[in-house]
């Protein structure tokens, strides 16, 4: 204890005197301690929001998938979708096999089924994993992702083992458990292309999720490896988030 203070008595240090009987020591002790932890009690706060931000972004990256693990077959899946090469295949303004996504007219073909191939790559990559999308020759290129879409939920399409995957978080969770998913769109147009691509698995977060969709792999006006469903589906108005359906296939 100070020295100052020290010689006071209990009552003095309980009622301080502010009189001429005695030295007015204890409120002026006190205020300066009261100082001294107010300047302290400031740079502790100060200290800590200088850290709080840092902390925060750490976290950010800690948080976890929204649809739970990728396991060895989401793993093989990813493996294979990214063997397709797609983003040097399946080529827009291009005529291509369906199946290999090489060109296969000539440099002055101008004939039909040049547009975009997200049908035929969607086909392809299920013919990969043994699984049966409507494909050449049962429906040519041309439209045929809104022909995909109403096969798929048709009786047909169920003989074939596909089922409705529900929301997008259903489609990431089976994707990421090593089903193969499809997100496919219809145009209302029937003279309009619609768009499909496959879910693939990814580690993304709730908010991304809700923000952007599942990932994607697709062929289209622009072809991506990674993609998510935001961007894959921008060029179709009514797409996303609420116009494309998911559909699941389990691999053999």
């Amino acid at each position: 204890m100070d020295t100052a203070i020290s010689g006071l008595s209990s009552a003095q240090l309980e009622h301080p005197r502010n009189d001429h009987e005695g030295p007015f020591i204890y409120p002026t002790v006190w205020t300066e301690n009261m100082m001294t932890f107010r300047t302290l009690s400031r740079f502790v706060l100060l200290l800590t929001l200088a850290f709080v931000p840092p902390l925060v972004h750490a976290q950010g990256h800690e948080r976890p998938s929204c649809c739970g693990p990728i396991t060895p077959a989401g793993e093989r899946l990813s493996s294979v979708l990214d063997s397709m090469n797609v983003e040097s295949l399946w080529l827009v303004h291009e005529h291509v096999n369906w199946e290999t996504g090489e060109p296969d007219r000539g440099p002055d073909y101008a004939g039909p089924a040049t547009h975009t191939h997200c049908s035929a790559f969607a086909a392809a990559a299920a013919k990969r994993f043994g699984i049966y999308l409507l494909r050449p020759p049962e429906h040519g290129q041309v439209l045929l992702a809104n022909a995909q879409y109403d096969w798929l939920s048709s009786d047909a399409g169920r003989q074939a083992g596909w089922r409705p995957a529900g929301g997008a978080r259903e489609a990431q969770r089976l994707a990421n458990e090593g089903s193969f998913v499809l997100a496919v769109f219809q145009s209302p147009d029937a003279h309009t292309p619609g768009h499909v691509a496959v879910v693939r698995p990814s580690k993304r977060s709730m908010d991304t999720l809700l923000a952007d969709g599942p990932e994607l792999i697709q062929a289209g006006q622009h072809n991506h490896n990674k993609v998510n469903a935001r961007i894959a589906f921008e060029n179709h108005p009514g797409a996303f988030p609420d116009g494309i359906r998911y559909y699941v296939h389990s691999i053999p």
